[in-house]
């Protein structure tokens, strides 16, 4: 049973839409794809299908707009300080934005996400400070945890170690009797993780009001996605473990909003989970200590550029008439704005403080470690750090 169902929309083969210049990374699955129902609306073209288009309010569609852009400021200003050494590791979303912001759109904030560490852009959306996200990835402790009243797991950097919290969460609220749901992201890399498998087959038996979305972006790290897996339709999962399933191109912003609200609506009713390949491509770097070059052929890169998903959102508003020349410059500006104003705001807060790596391990700290302890600050003290 796929995701969408309705009688209003049509669907198109998965040859048609994702098998043409589909590089060699992400070769198409030696198994019968007519299984798994597809989802495009909105082209590389940024030409719409009058058919499957939401009727989605003008509000709705430039603040979704907005958020992809934002997101994507965000992003290279994040590169731009770790180049010069003001920020830790960090991993890009870029090209991704559509996919992240997608999946999000329809939760309300009782509902919870589950995000991997490229889904700042989501974070961002469900309250998360700018500034708080670059505590986060600067390193510190009190970056971690969601502000106050959003229902978000922190991200997870073991990879795909959060999918089964995600599960008992939703487990939780059918035991709860609660009409909420849960969304959580992992890559196509941490499908291969045993956890991933778990917690489909747990969300499957239970019922659990879990929306699953495996972000296909080509490429774990290194490894690309024909050599991760011998079918590479991610989606094929669901049909695994009696889940329904489906294709989304991932760079359609309107695609993941409707499939993701479907989803998120068949969890709420008792109908259990989803499960939602997304379709997309990391466009930049695995994380700032990565280089692609050395293991992915520039062409590829460049027939995704002609995919890119604010692009062709951008041409769909423009051709609406909610978009000009100057109201998408007007946003962009905005948009760095804002994140500039975050920087600021960090670069501001107070410098973590050595002395507080002991303390929220144990209640009572053991004698070792306080030894430990008084060995390290010892050794501060003799480098001059004041404490």
């Amino acid at each position: 049973m796929a995701a969408q169902n309705q009688n209003d929309k049509k669907t198109t083969s998965s040859e048609e839409v994702f098998s043409k210049n589909t590089p060699s990374s992400m070769n198409t699955s030696p198994i019968d794809l007519g299984q798994i129902e597809v989802l495009q609306i909105l082209n590389e073209h940024g030409e719409v299908d009058k058919g499957l288009e939401p009727d989605l309010s003008n509000e709705v569609l430039l603040d979704t707009y907005r958020a992809m852009v934002l997101g994507r400021a965000f992003d290279s200003r994040m590169m731009t300080m770790q180049r010069q050494g003001r920020m830790g590791t960090f991993a890009p979303n870029f090209g991704q934005e559509a996919c992240i912001i997608g999946q999000v759109t329809s939760l309300t904030k009782n509902d919870w996400f589950a995000p991997s560490y490229r889904s700042f852009g989501a974070q961002i959306m469900r309250g998360w400070p700018l500034e708080h996200l670059m505590r986060l990835w600067a390193g510190f402790h009190d970056g971690f945890p969601p502000p106050k009243n959003v229902n978000d797991l922190p991200f997870s950097i073991v990879i795909g170690s959060h999918v089964l919290p995600a599960v008992g969460i939703g487990m939780g609220m059918n035991y709860k009797k609660k009409k909420d749901c849960v969304v959580v992201n992992y890559g196509d890399g941490a499908s291969s993780q045993g956890a991933v498998s778990e917690a489909l087959n747990f969300a499957a038996v239970y019922k659990a009001p879990v929306v699953f979305i495996c972000e296909n972006n080509g490429w774990a790290i290194s490894t690309p996605t024909k050599k991760q897996r011998a079918n590479q339709t991610f989606a094929a999962h669901g049909i695994a473990h009696g889940i329904p399933c489906i294709r989304v191109d991932g760079n359609d912003i309107l695609a993941m909003m409707c499939a993701t609200k479907e989803a998120t609506d068949r969890a709420r009713n008792g109908d259990g989970p989803t499960l939602i390949e997304a379709i997309t491509y990391r466009m930049s770097l695995h994380t700032t200590a990565d280089d692609p070059t050395v293991y992915r052929d520039e062409d590829e890169v460049k027939v995704w550029e002609a995919r890119c998903p604010i692009k062709r959102f951008e041409t769909f508003l423009t051709n609406k008439g909610l978009l000009d020349d100057d109201a998408i410059k007007e946003t962009l500006e905005s948009c760095e704005e804002e994140v500039i104003a975050a920087r600021d705001k960090f670069y501001a807060m107070d410098p973590a403080d050595p002395t507080e790596i002991f303390d929220h391990l144990y209640e009572s700290v053991p004698k070792e470690l306080q030894a430990q302890r008084e060995e390290y600050l010892r050794r501060l003290r003799e480098k001059g750090i004041d404490l």
